[in-house]
């Protein structure tokens, strides 16, 4: 199995758009009834005008495509880009031909038609790139994760409150699984009760043949909680609701790959919010057996249920990704969630258009990557090589 193939493939078919109401197949038609008052409404027209023109900066990393298509699906128009390396920008012109390269960052950043710039650069870059990019009157979409330290993070911050300008990052896990989205669809209508605790985990295939030199180097990638655990702490505030919250313990290592010392293969934390109690784990231990490059989970306790997301795959046999497991007093039901509406887009270009918050707020965008950064940088090293 290419594992790469099944990655894009996974990516691509999460990037569809449902049409009309979203129906429930479920796995035991006995409990068909259970979930039927739950409904998801379609928003946006997708064939309506472009509302915003937009350039992206930056294609170190092939989220840089996810993140293009969820802007146009939203309402964007991609009119430039740049990127330094001459692959990358053949690559870039093979998937979208006809897109100005631009001659440099400043050419897009003084360019008054863009509104927003959106990045998956090396991710040390991509921090001091939004610096930028909002000094410049625009905003700003990064891949994940958005910031690689404190310091990085603090003047964003102070930068975003001068500007006024948004700057988001694309944390695909929660915005762009469908699955993920349907659960919190049902939780904000009781389906569990209220939210206790949410553990996450972001296991993942390293390919390292297929990986960059940054790939290996703490300082440009930032490590492998900041790396991605990041996802895993936006799911965490979103599903508890919480708007404060703290690291209790987290640790990191390298526990399999001494040929790589600038590596992290392995990271957990625990977190404890004003909303709820989380759990992450991420690695780069998935073996090669399996067909996709994770088996990312969430599983989401509640007060009268619980939940379980299984990302990308169900390991039980069914097909594709999507996958939304729920327990509750009436009964135990399986939900397949590839048709639900994946509303990102249209909210971020329609915050970019009314200077609205709908996509992602600023505050909890902030304060994601604080306590991704704070577990990070405070983690206990671990090893288990004799």
């Amino acid at each position: 199995m290419d594992t790469e193939k099944s990655r894009r493939t996974f990516l691509k078919s999460s990037m569809g758009v449902a049409a009309g109401l979203i129906t429930f197949p479920v796995a035991d038609a006995g409990a068909a009834g259970m979930l039927d008052k739950f409904k998801t409404v379609r928003i946006g027209n997708p064939n309506a005008a472009p509302k915003i023109k937009f350039a992206a900066i930056g294609l170190n990393h092939g989220h840089i495509y996810g993140q293009i298509e969820v802007l146009k699906r939203g309402g964007g128009e991609l009119v430039a880009f740049y990127a330094k390396e001459p692959d990358l920008v053949a690559a870039f012109q093979k998937r979208y031909p006809g897109i100005k390269l631009a001659g440099s960052e400043k050419e897009i950043l003084e360019d008054k038609r863009i509104q927003l710039v959106t990045s998956a650069g090396i991710p040390v870059e991509r921090g001091p790139l939004g610096v930028q990019v909002m000094k410049h009157g625009k905003d700003y979409l990064s891949d994940k994760p958005g910031m690689v330290s404190l310091k990085q993070l603090a003047e964003v911050r102070k930068v975003q409150q001068e500007t006024g300008r948004i700057y988001s990052i694309m944390y695909s896990e929660r915005l762009e699984n469908r699955a993920t989205i349907k659960a919190f669809e049902l939780i904000q209508q009781g389906a569990i009760g209220k939210v206790v605790q949410t553990m996450g985990v972001g296991p993942h295939k390293m390919n390292p043949s297929s990986r960059p030199q940054w790939f290996f180097e703490k300082d440009k990638y930032g490590g492998i909680i900041c790396d991605i655990g990041s996802h895993q702490f936006d799911q965490f505030l979103h599903f508890t609701g919480s708007t404060s919250a703290e690291v209790v313990a987290s640790q990191t290592g390298n526990l399999n790959n001494p040929q790589y010392p600038g590596l992290e293969d392995f990271g957990d934390a625990m977190l404890k919010g004003n909303g709820g109690a989380g759990y992450v784990r991420v690695d780069w231990f998935t073996p090669d057996g399996l067909n996709t490059w994770g088996d990312g989970r969430l599983t989401v306790l509640g007060t009268e249920g619980y939940m379980e997301i299984r990302k990308n795959i169900d390991i039980a046999g069914r097909d594709g990704g999507n996958h939304l497991f729920v327990v509750n007093k009436k009964g135990t039901q399986y939900i397949d969630c590839k048709d639900v509406h994946l509303p990102f887009g249209e909210q971020l270009v329609s915050d970019v258009v009314n200077r609205t918050e709908t996509a992602m707020g600023q505050k909890h965008c902030f304060l994601a990557t604080e306590l991704t950064l704070k577990a990070q940088a405070n983690a206990n090293k671990i090893s288990f090589r004799s």
